[in-house]
């Protein structure tokens, strides 16, 4: 795949970390520019790769993305670009798919590379589309996986330790769920985006699409506690031990599943989670599905409407309970 078929496993070592700090986005598409990841195809890539950012604006997570994907198309080496077939589109998403990728990552990968030759139709006149009429194979979508009510007053209201530490990470989860947040977006928030007088937070999202939501009374009596006791000078609300960054991803996650398993709250947690149960709480208790989709940032509602299939699985558990004529006989 670009000039390297021994290398079938899953894309490029990225150079761009998620948690590496405040990026202004100058060195997102060089550092994906190395002829060792594109071989013959280099400066059409490159290319394609500062056009996502230059003029689709797309952060540098969504194009280390991109660049990953890209590396997958099946070009052998010393072939033009010009020269892929359909056919070869077809095998090569076989081919991952049998290398158990989803559906969904499936259909992302087949995203890019058909972006990729439109790309190069309209800037270098490439009639041929190979990508065209080639589809992914699908598999079913699993439900979010989220918590319960209980789970989540359980994981928020039992006791916290007596430190700075545990100050902050209760800040975490209040946020996560009374805002659902994606575990991006919280490492990244920075002070003045909170607007403690208007309960309102300032979040920047994906493909660098800014919203405001709202903070739970008890989310922002726990954020203000910690910032109150947080001795680190920095620009970011959670930093982590260099003041110029923020607390990286993986090291929010760690504390989360380490809270979850204090309180003994039977399962694995992960931060997706809580922003799940902020989104099918939400919904349960309002029906508004409109406003669940602009408070988590989905661009198309049909992100959003994966929770009314959980909200349906809720209400189902209520009627075979409640239910006379559905509860099973002793």
């Amino acid at each position: 795949m670009l000039g390297n078929e021994s290398n079938t496993k899953t894309g490029i070592k990225p150079d761009i970390a998620p948690d590496s700090g405040h990026d202004d986005g100058s060195d997102r598409c060089r550092d994906h520019h190395g002829d060792r990841y594109y071989g013959d195809h280099h400066d059409q890539i490159a290319a394609w790769l500062d056009y996502l950012a230059a003029e689709r604006g797309l952060s540098a997570l969504t194009i280390a993305q991109y660049a990953r994907d890209i590396r997958l198309l099946p070009v052998p080496a010393g072939m033009a670009l010009t020269g892929l077939e359909t056919t070869d589109i077809q095998r090569a998403l076989s081919r991952l798919h049998g290398q158990g990728l989803s559906g969904r990552s499936l259909a992302r990968i087949l995203s890019a590379w058909r972006g990729f030759y439109r790309y190069l139709a309209r800037r270098q006149g490439v009639i041929r589309q190979p990508c065209d009429g080639v589809r992914a194979p699908r598999t079913a979508s699993p439900l979010p996986h989220t918590l319960s009510v209980e789970q989540t007053q359980a994981l928020l209201d039992t006791a916290w330790e007596d430190s700075a530490l545990a100050l902050r990470d209760k800040a975490m989860c209040e946020l996560f769920y009374s805002s659902g947040l994606r575990l991006s977006e919280l490492a990244q928030l920075q002070r003045r985006d909170v607007d403690a007088q208007q309960a309102e937070i300032r979040v920047l999202g994906k493909g660098s699409k800014t919203r405001i939501v709202p903070i739970g009374r008890q989310a922002l009596q726990a954020l203000q506690a910690w910032l109150s006791q947080c001795s680190i000078s920095s620009a970011f609300v959670f930093p982590g031990r260099h003041p110029s960054r923020h607390l990286s991803q993986r090291a929010i996650a760690l504390r989360l599943a380490r809270r979850a398993k204090g309180v003994n709250l039977g399962e694995s947690l992960h931060p997706h989670m809580l922003r799940h149960a902020f989104a099918s709480h939400l919904l349960q208790s309002s029906g508004d599905l409109r406003a669940v989709q602009e408070l988590l940032g989905h661009s198309h509602i049909r992100s959003t409407q994966v929770y009314t299939r959980l909200d349906f699985q809720h209400l189902a558990k209520v009627y075979d309970m409640a239910h006379p004529r559905a509860r099973k006989k002793d």
